[in-house]
């Protein structure tokens, strides 16, 4: 075949794959999206997948089901993303325990980073440490110093075993010499609720889930997590305030879908989440939960994860936390 006739079928068949490939995204969606959030409602996950669920109907053209499976630490319900149809029908609202997971599971039924297509990250916000009232520790220098007077008196709560907090807070104790015992629960709620209670004394968790407790006083806020203090929370100290420094809790949500999905509809769902957490009604209620609205190409939220699973392996293997 002479040589012009090869580039002239390579041109066809380039502008053959471009057609399809638009049609295809063209098409999507043809049925009810189901936003899986693997935790109870009243999480990081759940608040932010209602924001979000309302905006994605009206982009898409189609019904979009909060569907909450709370089980195993977000295993659950994340591996039935992975596992379903790759074509965009099925999303996964996580938040940055997604990548905490595989760093204390060694037999996951799925592949953090090969089994889901990242689409966005949504919003990042500094975790926020607090303990019931009744204890005597008014921040978390003064809780330090209570427990070290004190060897496995406290309980701290987590959303569940191998989550951020879990984790986070396992590192902390290590760092400040303490000794605490861990009770996981199934989501954030019910772990803030087990505080409120008294089954336990303390945690960690995000900040658009506390928000509501602190103001009411049925939690007391002791550290931010972050390098400078929370805005809504001036009077109360960093975690580097505090005497640790290399103690950072930083949590993000993110939006997936199944991996395998094809590129022009997982474009096509990172087009419209970014422009939905640059709505100004979206930004003025994460706002009002102490969360900063983001976004971020594929490529760079994909990074983000890999980058976060190393960093959380290494966490993993400091604080003597062994693989399951």
């Amino acid at each position: 075949m002479p040589w012009k006739d090869v580039t002239r079928w390579v041109a066809a068949v380039l502008l053959m794959a471009a057609g399809v490939l638009r049609a295809e995204a063209q098409s999507y969606a043809t049925h009810t999206i189901r936003l899986i959030v693997p935790f109870p409602p009243g999480g990081s996950n759940d608040v932010m997948a209602r924001i979000i669920a309302p905006h994605l109907e009206q982009a898409l053209g189609q019904t979009v089901i909060v569907d909450n499976r709370p089980a195993a630490g977000g295993i659950v319900g994340s591996d039935a993303v992975a596992k379903a149809p790759p074509d965009g029908h099925t999303l996964l609202m996580v938040a940055s325990s997604h990548t905490v997971t595989p760093a204390l599971n060694a037999k996951l039924p799925y592949n953090t980073e090969k089994d889901f297509a990242p689409l966005s990250l949504l919003n990042t916000n500094a975790m926020v440490f607090f303990d019931n009232p009744k204890v005597p520790a008014n921040t978390l220098a003064e809780f330090i110093a209570l427990a070290k007077k004190n060897p496995g008196k406290f309980n701290y709560s987590s959303p569940g075993a191998g989550s951020q907090t879990h984790l986070t807070v396992e590192l902390l104790s290590r760092r400040a010499g303490i000794t605490m015992q861990h009770i996981p629960y199934k989501g954030g709620a019910p772990a803030m609720t087990a505080v409120i209670s008294g089954e336990t004394e303390f945690t960690m968790l995000a900040p658009n889930v506390i928000f509501p407790h602190i103001e009411a006083g049925t939690i007391r806020p002791i550290a931010s997590g972050d390098v400078t203090r929370h805005p809504r929370l001036p009077n109360v100290p960093t975690t580097a305030e505090s005497g640790f420094p290399d103690v950072r809790a930083i949590q993000w949500v993110g939006m997936f879908t199944t991996g395998g999905t094809p590129k022009p509809i997982v474009d096509r769902l990172n087009a419209d989440l970014n422009r939905i957490v640059r709505l100004p009604d979206v930004i003025e209620k994460l706002k009002a939960q102490g969360v900063t609205a983001t976004g971020s190409t594929t490529e760079e939220f994909a990074r983000l994860v890999a980058t976060e699973i190393r960093n959380w392996t290494e966490v993993a293997r400091e604080a003597n936390l062994k693989t399951e």
